[in-house]
């Protein structure tokens, strides 16, 4: 069964940064796109950044600027670098994966979630 392994999640003050990895397991494949959503409590998740397997990359508003989403191919890994942190950055960020098998309909393999916070 394909699995996502999110790492670097954390405690950082406003202002700083952090970068998030997300390793999709090799029995994923047909990878259409990887990305970050983030919830904060009370609020629904939201799209941080995505990026296609062609290398296209789509924003959330709340993030543009500040955040970069990158890709390793080679690696089926994902990452977010987050530079300019603000307290509302402060959410449990989840790695996704669109697949679309061949012959099939798309779906989406979600990691376990990793923990951000900015303290102010």
């Amino acid at each position: 069964q394909g699995q996502l392994v999110e790492s670097g999640g954390g405690l950082v003050q406003a202002g700083g940064s952090l970068r998030l990895s997300c390793t999709a397991s090799e029995r994923i494949r047909s990878i259409i796109s990887m990305g970050w959503y983030r919830q904060a409590p009370g609020k629904q998740r939201e799209v941080v950044a995505v990026i296609t397997s062609g290398g296209n990359t789509n924003y959330g508003d709340p993030v543009k600027g500040r955040f970069t989403i990158s890709r390793d191919n080679a690696k089926n890994t994902v990452y977010l670098q987050m530079n300019s942190l603000k307290h509302e950055d402060t959410a449990i960020y989840y790695c996704n994966c669109n697949v679309r098998p061949e012959g099939s309909i798309s779906f989406s393999y979600w990691g376990q979630g990793t923990q951000v916070t900015v303290s102010s």
